[in-house]
């Protein structure tokens, strides 16, 4: 699942990215009103934790624009503004949740993950399926030909990018940008062991081999073998 982040408070913004990576999310992360409101806008996102006051456009004019778009993306409001105007002012936007900083991160992940349990993604998104491989979005459970396998976060987060793009070329920068979140570096071979030990976990027992090299490409998952 995928959240956008849109907070112009560095160490907030880079605690909160770090925590719900950890916690098996994609997070992309927006640092002014501008680029929150383009991304929102343009983006696919589960979940958009949005701060108020923001350089450019505030939080308010980002809700909004989304509603009349008829955007129902799920929304936190996480902000310091905690009087109780602000509150209704952000539920009549059409936010479905308000915290207020100072926050514990815990108590933050249990409301992202409520949010996500009420339906952010339609039921037919919550599971992804090529050939015998499955991705449960929702147990974050991974299972090819009827057998669990276990995935760390980051390999669960590649595979979940991989099969939303099954049979599309994942070029290595758009991988590092995405998982990772991170420019692409053509000194690391991060990415090339992440996808090596993606393999040994849901190719090598198994027919067909699922994951291909496109040389001097990237990587993509698909079922003919002619990758």
């Amino acid at each position: 699942m995928k959240i956008l982040i849109v907070e112009d408070e560095a160490k907030i913004s880079e605690y909160l990215r770090q925590g719900l990576t950890e916690a098996g999310l994609m997070v992309d992360l927006a640092r002014n009103g501008l680029d929150g409101h383009h991304f929102a806008m343009t983006g696919s996102y589960d979940l958009v934790i949005l701060d108020v006051l923001l350089p450019d456009v505030d939080g308010w004019r980002i809700l909004q624009a989304l509603r009349e778009a008829g955007n129902k993306v799920p929304v936190l409001f996480l902000t310091a503004r905690d009087s109780v105007d602000d509150r209704v002012k952000g539920l009549e936007l059409g936010a479905d949740d308000y915290l207020v900083k100072p926050f514990a991160f815990a108590e933050l992940l249990a409301r992202v993950r409520t949010l996500l349990r009420r339906g952010a993604v339609p039921a037919t998104e919550t599971m992804l399926r090529v050939a015998d491989l499955e991705l449960d979005l929702m147990r974050r459970r991974v299972t090819r030909a009827g057998q669990r396998i276990q995935l760390t976060a980051k390999e669960f987060a590649l595979l979940e990018l991989m099969i939303r793009h099954h049979d599309e070329v994942l070029p290595r920068s758009l991988i590092a940008s995405q998982v990772w979140d991170m420019n692409f570096d053509s000194d690391t071979n991060v990415i090339d062991v992440a996808i090596r030990r993606l393999r040994s976990k849901i190719d090598d027992p198994f027919e067909p081999k699922l994951i291909h090299t496109v040389r001097g490409m990237g990587y993509m998952l698909e079922t003919s073998g002619e990758g």
